[in-house]
């Protein structure tokens, strides 16, 4: 769940790092979740090995939400298939950004998400957002 862009879970979820129990330590896991939720928390699911529920997990940022059992396949769905409805180009360029960014400081990011945003305002896709926006319309995406 750590490395996913983006996830949802089952209100009955839990998720755990167990590896210390068993005396191999969770450290390829590790990466990923220090990153998702923070040292702290993630030291704690790492020395414990105790699982977290889901709550809990959408609480510290594991998961995205948590939904009743009956429900996750058609929220995944709904998710993806909202996602799926925007220029795939766009969706390509913002998850790029997104994670060439994080790892910058503060007056880098901003930098380089100029840079983003300015190539992305030359983009047909992007163009024709805005005009279908204006328009009030639904945009007609060419990936370009």
């Amino acid at each position: 769940m750590a490395t996913c862009d983006l996830a949802i879970a089952s209100d009955q979820a839990t998720f755990a790092t167990p590896g210390v129990r068993i005396g191999l330590f969770c450290t390829t896991p590790m990466v990923a979740l220090t990153r998702a939720i923070g040292r702290k928390r993630a030291m704690e699911m790492l020395l414990t090995g105790r699982p977290v529920d889901a709550p809990t997990a959408v609480d510290w940022g594991l998961v995205n939400r948590a939904v009743p059992a009956a429900e996750l396949k058609s929220e995944t769905r709904k998710l993806a298939c909202h996602i799926a409805d925007a220029s795939d180009l766009t969706v390509a360029i913002g998850k790029q950004a997104f994670y060439t960014q994080v790892d910058l400081d503060q007056p880098k990011a901003y930098g380089y998400a100029k840079e983003i945003m300015t190539m992305n305002l030359m983009a047909a896709d992007a163009q024709e957002g805005i005009t279908a926006f204006l328009e009030k319309r639904p945009a007609c995406w060419v990936g370009r």
